[in-house]
C-alpha cells in the first residue's frame, strides 16, 4: 500500500463494506443517545427520583460486567456479522416495548426490564462489533477506520441529544422517541446485513474456562495492551467531570438548564473535531507518548475546569477533554485489535468494553461520592490530579508504553 494511500484522511470509508459498517454505527449511536435521554426524562418525570436515574445505568451495565466471558466467546466461536444483526433486532424490540410502557405508563419494573434485556443485546453486540471492523479495512488503514468510528459516537452523542430533546418538548412525551430508536436499529440492521465477504470465524476448541478465559489471559501477558488499558481505566474512573455537571451548571457557574446542555454537548463536539483532524493527519509515529500526553492533558483541563468560574472557559476545558480523550481512544482501540490474533479479537474486545463500562459507571459514582464528603471542586480537581498521577505510575509500570511507536506496524 503507497504511502499517499495511508496518508488519505478517508482510506477507510473508500471501501463499500466499511462505509457500511460506518452508517450502520452512526444509526445505531444515534438512537442509543435519544433514548438515553428519553429514559432519563421519563423516569424522573414520573418518579421524581434520583435512585431511580441512577439504577438506569447500573441495569444496563451489570449485563455487561457478568456476560462478558461468555460475550466474547461467541464473538470468536459464531459468525460476527450475524451477532451484531441478532442484537439489533433485540434491541428494536427492547425499543419497541419502551415506547408501548411510556404510551400506557406502564410499570418501572417492566421498562427497567426491557432496559436489562437491551444491556443484555449491548454486552454481545460490542466485542462482535469490535472484532468485525478489523475484517472490513487492511490492517494498515486501522487507525483511520477507529478514527472514523470514533468520528460516528462523537457526532451521535452530539446530534442525538439534542433531537431526543426536541422530540420529547414537542410531542410532550418520550414515546416518539423510543419508536424512532426502533427505526434506527431496524435501519442499522438493513446496512450491516448488506455487508458481504465475511467469513464467519469459528473457535474449534471446546468451550471451557479456559477458552472463555483466554481473553483476559491474553491482556494481562501483553503488557502494552494492559498498560493501555489501565490507563484508560483509572483516567476514566478519576478524571471524569461530566456526572456533576449539573451542580456545576446551578450552583457554581449559575449558567441554568440551557447552560447545563451546552456543557454536556462540550466534550463530544471537542471529540468530534478531534477525530475530524485526527482523520487527516498521517498515522503517528509516537503512539505511546502521544496516549501518555494525551491522558495527562485531560488530567491538567480537569483540574482548570474544575477551579474555573467563568461559563466560557469551563465550556472550553470540557471540549479540550473530549477532544485529547477521543486520541487515547483511537490509539487504544486501534492498539487493541491490530496487536490481537483475529480468532481472539472477540475475547480481547470483551474484556476492553467491560472495563470501559464500569469505570464509566464506577467513575460517576466515585465522583458523586467525593463530592458529597468534600464538594464538587474538590472531587474534580482531586480527580484532574489522580489522573495525572495514573500516567506517572502507568509510565513507569509499563516503561514498554512509552517506546510503543506507529500503530501500523501490528
Amino acid at each position: 500500500m503507497s504511502k499517499s494511500r495511508l496518508h488519505d484522511p478517508f482510506a477507510a470509508l473508500r471501501f463499500n463494506n466499511y462505509r457500511l459498517f460506518f452508517i450502520g454505527n452512526v444509526l445505531s449511536s444515534t438512537g442509543y443517545q435519544m433514548q438515553s435521554v428519553a429514559i432519563g426524562w421519563e423516569l424522573y418525570e414520573r418518579t421524581g427520583s434520583a435512585l431511580v436515574l441512577g439504577g438506569i445505568g447500573l441495569v444496563q451495565v451489570l449485563p455487561v460486567i457478568l456476560l462478558t466471558l461468555p460475550a466474547g466467546h461467541i464473538a470468536d466461536r459464531r459468525d460476527r456479522q450475524r451477532t451484531v444483526l441478532f442484537t439489533q433486532v433485540m434491541l428494536a424490540i427492547c425499543s419497541l416495548g419502551l415506547a408501548v410502557l411510556s404510551y400506557t405508563q406502564g410499570s418501572i419494573f417492566l421498562i427497567y426490564t426491557c432496559l436489562l434485556l437491551s444491556g443484555v443485546a449491548r454486552a454481545f453486540n460490542k466485542p462482535a462489533s469490535d472484532a468485525l471492523l478489523p475484517q472490513l479495512v487492511p490492517l494498515p488503514i486501522f487507525s483511520n477506520a477507529a478514527t472514523w468510528n470514533s468520528s460516528a459516537y462523537q457526532l451521535a452523542s452530539v446530534v442525538g441529544p439534542a433531537i431526543g430533546g426536541l422530540a420529547i418538548a414537542v410531542q410532550k412525551s418520550a414515546t416518539g422517541v423510543y419508536i424512532f430508536d426502533a427505526i434506527l436499529a431496524f435501519a442499522c440492521f438493513g446496512a450491516i446485513a448488506l455487508i458481504s465477504g465475511q467469513q464467519a470465524v469459528r473457535v474449534t476448541e471446546e468451550t471451557s474456562l479456559k477458552t472463555l478465559a483466554a481473553g483476559l489471559h491474553f491482556v494481562w501477558q501483553n503488557q502494552i495492551i494492559l498498560a493501555a488499558i489501565a490507563l484508560d481505566l483509572f483516567a476514566v474512573l478519576l478524571g471524569g467531570a461530566v456526572t456533576l455537571l449539573p451542580i456545576f451548571a446551578k450552583d457554581i457557574l449559575q449558567v441554568g438548564p440551557e447552560g447545563l446542555g451546552w456543557l454536556r454537548a462540550a466534550p463530544s463536539i471537542g471529540a468530534l473535531l478531534m477525530a475530524i483532524g485526527l482523520a487527516y493527519l498521517p498515522p503517528m509515529k509516537k503512539a505511546g507518548k502521544a496516549l501518555l500526553w494525551s491522558v495527562a492533558g485531560f488530567g491538567v483541563v480537569t483540574i482548570v475546569f474544575g477551579l474555573s468560574r467563568s461559563f466560557w472557559l469551563s465550556l472550553a476545558m470540557l471540549a479540550l477533554s473530549g477532544a485529547l480523550d477521543n486520541i487515547s481512544v483511537v490509539i487504544r482501540h486501534t492498539l487493541v485489535q491490530v496487536r490481537t490474533p483475529d480468532y481472539l479479537r472477540g475475547r480481547v474486545s470483551a474484556v476492553n468494553s467491560v472495563f470501559i463500562s464500569t469505570s464509566n459507571e464506577l467513575g460517576g459514582f466515585e465522583s458523586g461520592f467525593v463530592a458529597a464528603i468534600f464538594g464538587p471542586v474538590v472531587s474534580v480537581v482531586g480527580g484532574g490530579i489522580g489522573t495525572i498521577a495514573v500516567v506517572l505510575a502507568v509510565a513507569l509500570i509499563w516503561p514498554e508504553i512509552r517506546k510503543l511507536g506507529s500503530l501500523q506496524e501490528g
